[in-house]
């Protein structure tokens, strides 16, 4: 790869110029590409694997906390994971060319709505390499050609895994330019990055809130907001003991440096006594340190005190906050004072507070007896996502092809003059 060579602004232009490229593609041609990556990133997993564990060794000899590593850590099933995440991108159907609308003026032209491709898109993201491939799969599909600023900590990893991309793309003689990677990860040059609005037309930063802070703040750049997740779980006085023990073990211990995990639990203090003792259990086999308000305390004495900031934290760790509540609405309330507009989930047998939950709950997605960890592009059948946007214009929840197109208007005439 040729990044270390150029500057940024020959970066921007390029992917400016295999945009345009892209926009000519067809179906077909993009989802041969898309194979033949697939193909790549298995026949070259050892390379992928090889450079994952500088980056791991890295990460442990910095002390980096395990549910970090996780993130970054790639493993055979992880890679096959990515691929297949590419396959299903290809037989999800191209939205690019949609004609969405049409209609005849009385002067007899045709004015309607076409999907297209957003353009250039820049990414910015953290330690998480499978997101490499997720995005350049996401963009290719629609016709994109994507930046990508990933962390310092995964940058081995990022670069092997773009090299392969870039190579099998050349060999398909498609644009190679529609994905590149800057392998400078300083914080100047992801400043300069995120004033490059002259080529990049979008900017998605993935990872905690920080990042997301600094990108929404010095982009001038549009941005889509993603990712920070304080997902709650309710327990409602309804709920099924079990099936809440169930819900809440898996959305906070399946993997925990996640943006659908559950960091908050939410209680219903007539079933408190019955399930917190249960649920905590559950967490504590796990070695989940849980931190509780006065009223839960009472009820599992392992648990410490919970403070203010407990409760609006996102710990991707192995900790979670618990907090005692005396109705639906306090519920409601606390959920949405503290929640990022992520993921929240109801666990009731209640028809009318399930129904309560979902309406007034804000957030991108709202479930009803069912783990947050179902936030995801590869679960509603996306093939992969672009990020998880908690903001809510433009897209809103997991991203998949529609969110990284828009719209524009075509006239077709016949001669009409405007008088």
């Amino acid at each position: 790869m040729e990044e270390n060579s150029v500057s940024l602004e020959e970066i921007g232009a390029r992917a400016k110029r295999a945009s345009r490229e892209m926009n000519r593609l067809g179906v077909t041609a993009k989802n041969h590409g898309l194979e033949a990556v697939a193909e790549a990133l298995l026949s070259h997993q050892d390379k992928i694997l090889q450079a994952n564990k500088e980056d791991v060794t890295a990460a442990k000899e910095k002390g980096i906390k395990e549910s970090l590593i996780d993130r970054l850590c790639l493993t055979k099933e992880r890679i096959s994971s990515m691929a297949e995440g590419l396959r299903q991108i290809i037989a999800l159907e191209d939205p690019v060319g949609e004609v969405l609308s049409m209609k005849t003026t009385p002067l007899g032209m045709q004015i309607g709505q076409k999907r297209v491709p957003l353009g250039v898109i820049g990414i910015i993201y953290e330690s998480r390499p499978n997101v490499t491939a997720d995005a350049f799969g996401l963009c290719f599909k629609t016709g994109n050609a994507v930046i990508l600023r990933g962390g310092r900590d995964a940058i081995h990893s990022n670069y092997a895994i773009v090299e392969i991309i870039r190579e099998a793309l050349l060999r398909c003689k498609l644009p190679v330019d529609s994905i590149q990677l800057l392998t400078d990860t300083s914080h100047e040059t992801a400043e300069k990055f995120m004033r490059l609005n002259r080529y990049v037309d979008v900017l998605i930063p993935r990872g905690g809130a920080g990042l997301i802070r600094t990108v929404v703040e010095k982009s001038t750049v549009p941005v889509i907001e993603t990712g920070t997740g304080n997902c709650h779980v309710y327990v409602d006085e309804t709920a099924d003991v079990a099936m809440a023990a169930d819900i809440i073990e898996n959305a906070k211990t399946q993997r925990l440096g996640v943006c659908n995990a559950c960091e908050s639990l939410v209680i219903h203090s007539k079933i408190a006594e019955r399930a917190l003792p249960v649920i905590c259990d559950r967490l504590a086999a796990h070695s989940v340190e849980i931190r509780g308000d006065e009223r839960a305390r009472a009820f599992w004495s392992g648990m410490t005190e919970a403070t203010e900031e407990d409760f609006a934290t996102e710990y991707l760790d192995a900790i979670i906050s618990v907090k005692i509540a005396d109705s639906i609405e306090e519920a409601i309330e606390h959920i949405n004072t503290y929640n990022t507009g992520h993921s929240e989930s109801i666990v009731t047998s209640d028809y009318h507070h399930a129904m309560q939950f979902l309406n007034e709950i804000d957030a991108a997605a709202v479930y009803v007896n069912a783990s947050t960890r179902f936030t995801d592009g590869f679960e509603f059948g996306f093939g992969a996502e672009i990020g998880i946007s908690t903001q809510k214009l433009h897209a809103r929840g997991p991203m998949g092809l529609l969110a990284l197109t828009t719209t524009k208007y075509i006239i077709l005439g016949n001669g009409q003059i405007r008088k």
